[in-house]
């Protein structure tokens, strides 16, 4: 049986439907904190609450492969603890979504991710981590905005960002999950190819017919649009931390292990944006 956390958001959906199509749905059991959200997917649902562990042996019950989908929470690595518990109770292999590079990167964000595999790693519970790159749908507002203010703004220089789409790391967890071999192994999943931010206002541009310069700013600068923009300050310093990083090469990496997994091209950003503004 195959468990997976998170079932009711975006990435999960996408991890379910992709385990459909290589392993019978009595396989499957969906984990929600809300299951209702999570009735439509075709497979048996169960309740599982972060934040309430007393929910958590029930929803791997008879698991033998768990995946953990990081929570968004500020007490997440609390929450990702309570679910290693759980799954080593249950005697099941865990795989669990992580940052890129999370052992030994500087950026914010990966701090929970970094205690999250510290500890999965000391449980003794059989693990596969797959550390998502980028995903192409943080810029969706950018490319959207970017038209309408005539500029795209950041503070990643010329750092590239190997992103992929949320359906490319959908199909490389459900590709660990129905497969075998991947006990022990740490995967950096990435898109094919790395771009700049200049890059992408070119894209833009291409589609839209209208010039979008990239103007990058300082990390304050920056961080100060965002706040402008409506995001939570300190959401909008993460988000500027993240821009730093990238400019530092955090984010270009392109080891072509997602592709090997998902046996496809992953999607070019240029691809994704004639989506987001078709």
């Amino acid at each position: 049986m195959i468990v997976v956390t998170g079932a009711s958001g975006h990435l999960g959906r996408l991890v379910i439907e992709e385990l459909k199509k290589r392993v019978p749905a009595e396989r499957i059991v969906a984990a929600a904190r809300t299951p209702e959200k999570a009735a439509d997917l075709g497979v048996e649902v169960r309740e599982a609450d972060y934040d309430r562990p007393e929910t958590l042996k029930d929803a791997l019950r008879g698991a033998t492969k768990v995946l953990l989908i990081s929570g968004v929470d500020v007490n997440r690595a609390q929450q990702h603890a309570a679910i290693v518990d759980a799954a080593k109770e249950a005697g099941a292999a865990l795989a669990y979504t992580s940052a890129p590079s999370a052992d030994i990167t500087e950026t914010a964000l990966a701090a929970d991710h970094k205690a999250t595999e510290a500890y999965i790693k000391a449980s003794g519970v059989a693990y596969t981590i797959v550390r998502n790159n980028w995903y192409h749908e943080n810029y969706a507002q950018s490319i959207t905005m970017a038209p309408q203010l005539g500029a795209l703004y950041g503070a990643a220089g010329d750092g590239r960002i190997a992103s992929a789409s949320r359906a490319d790391y959908a199909a490389g967890a459900a590709a660990v999950l129905a497969g075998d071999g991947h006990e022990g192994k740490v995967y950096e999943l990435t898109g094919d190819t790395a771009w700049t931010l200049a890059e992408l206002a070119a894209e833009i541009s291409a589609v839209t017919g209208k010039e979008i310069a990239y103007q990058n700013l300082s990390k304050d600068d920056y961080a100060g649009v965002l706040a402008g923009a409506g995001v939570p300050a300190p959401m909008a310093g993460v988000l500027a931390d993240v821009d730093v990083n990238i400019s530092r090469g955090w984010l270009a990496h392109t080891p072509g292990t997602l592709r090997e997994l998902i046996g496809r091209p992953t999607q070019p950003i240029g691809e994704y944006v004639r989506a987001v503004l078709a």
